[in-house]
């Protein structure tokens, strides 16, 4: 069973998506009027299905209400039992009552982890204040919880952040943990290579943390395979194809590419002897589907 490990969905006569429908407002993805519209199962699935996949991973989206989302993702999973979704909701893990909605979340049967965004860009970040959650201990006793009750944790970081995260989750070994975007390597220069790299080796020296090729085409627009080259050879040889999961990041990274170029851009990069792993068994065991 191929699994995209890493897509998102959005009904906005549903769910409300504060940062999507956004006005004027340049994002480090690139411009996101081509996505302000309804991206609903039936034509992820036809672009899926068309690459070989069987399955997916929902990763939630900024909604103004986390919950709602998650209840509506669930309500598109009991919709289409032939195509198994499984999901990653939103939760403020330093809260008060973060306890309360990891409990809440982990009552929907296709929700398997949270991801609260740590970094997205510097320029955004500085806004949002995100980075200061990795030395906040109300978010690390959030992390432990998830982890009690068996949820993951979807990691999206700037390569800057990579060090202190790696000392972060090396505390919460029981922690199931996946790299999104595979760190998110947004320079390419010889100094941000140099960065990124330094800090993915850290990072995957941690057991626990996986990593998901996806996403690249958000830092690299008009990509070519040879941009891709080396950073998803640098995340095979770092952590291994059975800790390496491919997801699609559509419909963000439609903005650069369609469905089948960029499948078939990680079928080339990844080696064949991995292809089972990295598109399929990975995620499969990681996510329980």
């Amino acid at each position: 069973m191929n699994v995209d490990s890493h897509h998102h969905l959005w009904d906005l006569g549903a769910i409300d998506y504060p940062w999507l429908m956004a006005s004027r407002e340049a994002r480090f993805f690139g411009d996101p009027t081509p996505i302000q519209r309804n991206y609903l199962v039936e034509e992820f699935r036809a672009e899926a299905v068309s690459e070989g996949f069987e399955a997916s991973v929902h990763i939630q989206v900024g909604a103004s209400d986390p919950v709602a989302e998650a209840k509506w993702v669930q309500s598109v999973a009991d919709l289409n039992p032939g195509w198994p979704v499984a999901q990653v909701a939103f939760c403020d893990l330093a809260a008060a009552d973060a306890e309360a909605r990891l409990n809440e979340l982990a009552c929907l049967p296709s929700v398997r982890g949270v991801r609260q965004i740590v970094g997205r860009a510097p320029g955004e970040d500085k806004r949002t204040g995100t980075n200061s959650l990795l030395s906040d201990p109300h978010f690390e006793r959030g992390l432990k919880f998830a982890a009690e009750i068996g949820l993951s944790f979807d990691l999206q970081l700037t390569p800057e952040l990579m060090r202190e995260s790696a000392e972060l989750f090396g505390r919460i070994p029981g922690l199931r943990v996946v790299l999104c975007h595979s760190g998110s390597p947004r320079d390419s220069s010889r100094r941000g290579w140099s960065r990124w790299a330094e800090g993915l080796s850290l990072l995957a020296e941690q057991p626990n943390i996986y990593c998901k090729l996806s996403g690249l085409g958000m830092f690299m627009h008009g990509w070519t395979d040879d941009d891709f080259a080396p950073f998803v050879a640098r995340c095979l040889d770092e952590f291994g194809p059975a800790r390496c999961m491919f997801g699609s990041n559509f419909p963000v990274d439609s903005l650069q590419s369609s469905y089948g170029r960029l499948v078939s851009a990680y079928r080339t990069l990844v080696p064949k002897d991995y292809h089972m792993q990295v598109f399929g068994l990975t995620a499969r065991e990681f996510y329980r589907i």
